[in-house]
This record gives structure tokens, C-alpha cells and sequence, in this order.
């Protein structure tokens, strides 16, 4: 899959992370999907044990056939610090090394990740979904940022993710008896865009099928020479 052109450099200190940040969150672009979706890429990240490589997975999962059409990864050096809200300049260079070697290009990405549910509301999903111009969606197994009430427990029950008075997201039940997970918008769709197509990408597991399996591929390579 061919990329835009990167727009900034990986290093550079926390506090000009930051400002980055600040200044590409008004890039982030929200309005209706213009097209059907069926092949949803599930992306999820892992580390070498000894923390200082980070491996990229991509599942590509077809909504209509329920099934696993292609899995890409790729390793890159972790080379900025962690830091809780800049995650995305740790692990964005080995996604989007895993996302450039695809053949297929999905209509949809979704990361293990927050996209506006971030305090400089971008998140990984909304800083990839900028650097490859492509709809994201954000669908985290934690909170980040905000306060939420706790949905009702059953499936599609939902309630507003709320950071600075601003709805970021919505916590979401994907299924009876499981914890929520935390759905936002990364780029080019909206936010009921984005809960209908994690609804429509799982049902038998708390986390999507995509991002569930992309975990499973990076888990598994996790201790790979790379």
C-alpha cells in the first residue's frame, strides 16, 4: 500500500511532541463515510522483551465473509521514550511500516489505539489516520482522558466519554457481561460510523474481531528476531 509522504521527523523532545500534536489535531477531518465498508484492518502493537524494538501487526478482516484475507508486521527500533499521551511517536513507525506492506488496501483502519479520546484529542488513531489520509477509528481497551457513566450490560449499550465538557468518544459494550471498550474517531468518519463498524466487527469477544486478531499476530511475534 502506498503512503503520503511522511510530514514531520519521529524524534524530537516531549515538549515539541506535544506542540505537534496541538498543531496536527487540526488536520483531523470528521464528517460522514462515503463508501460501504468490508474489509476492516485491525492494528495493534507489541515490544521485544527487552523493550526496545516495537513490532507493527495488521489483520485485514472481511466483514461479509467473517474472515482473515491478509496479516502484515514489521519491526522498527523504539526510538522515543514512553511517555502516557505520546504513545503514537512510539509506535506509530512500526504501524506504519506493517501498513505500507500491504496489497490490499482496507476501507477502514482500526487501532488498538484512541483517536480523539486524548487530551490534545489526537491519539494514534488520529495521528496515523492523518499520515495516511485514510478513515481510523479508535478502539481502546482503557480510558486515557475524560469521565463516563457505565453502560447498561448488554450489547450497543453506550454512554458519552466526556473530557473538558467536549464528548471525545463513547464507552461502549460490545458484549453482555464484558467491560466496555472506548470507541473515538481517529480521521475521516464520524463517530457513529465508527460504532457501527466495531458493532459489525465482532459480537463473540469483548474487542473486535480485527484488533483481537492483530493481537494475537503481534503477541505471537513478539520474541522474534525481527
Amino acid at each position: 500500500m502506498k503512503l503520503p509522504a511522511p510530514i514531520h521527523r519521529w524524534s524530537m523532545s516531549p515538549r515539541a511532541a506535544r506542540a505537534l500534536q496541538e498543531q496536527l489535531a487540526t488536520r483531523v477531518r470528521i464528517h460522514p463515510l462515503r463508501k460501504r465498508v468490508q474489509f476492516v484492518a485491525g492494528i495493534d502493537m507489541a515490544f521485544s522483551p527487552d523493550g526496545e524494538r516495537c513490532l507493527g501487526g495488521v489483520v485485514v478482516y472481511d466483514l461479509y465473509r467473517q474472515a482473515v484475507i491478509e496479516t502484515r508486521l514489521a519491526w522498527r527500533r523504539a526510538g522515543f521514550p514512553y511517555v502516557p499521551g505520546l504513545l503514537s511517536f512510539r509506535e506509530a513507525p512500526a504501524t506504519l511500516a506493517a501498513i505500507r506492506k500491504l496489497k490490499r488496501v482496507p476501507d477502514v483502519f482500526m487501532f488498538d489505539a484512541h483517536g480523539q479520546a486524548h487530551p490534545r484529542r489526537f491519539g494514534l488513531a488520529s495521528h496515523a489516520g492523518v499520515l495516511i489520509d485514510r478513515p481510523t477509528i479508535g478502539c481502546a481497551k482503557s480510558r486515557l482522558c475524560g469521565t463516563h457513566d457505565e453502560p447498561r450490560d448488554h450489547r450497543g449499550a453506550m454512554t458519552p466519554l466526556i473530557h473538558d465538557d467536549e464528548e471525545v468518544g463513547v464507552v461502549l459494550r460490545t458484549r453482555a457481561g464484558v467491560k466496555p471498550v472506548f470507541v473515538s474517531v481517529g480521521h475521516l468518519l464520524m463517530l457513529d460510523d465508527a460504532v457501527r463498524i466495531v458493532l459489525q466487527s465482532g459480537g463473540r469477544f469483548r474487542l473486535p474481531e480485527p484488533t483481537r486478531l492483530a493481537h494475537q499476530l503481534v503477541t505471537a511475534h513478539r520474541t522474534d528476531s525481527g
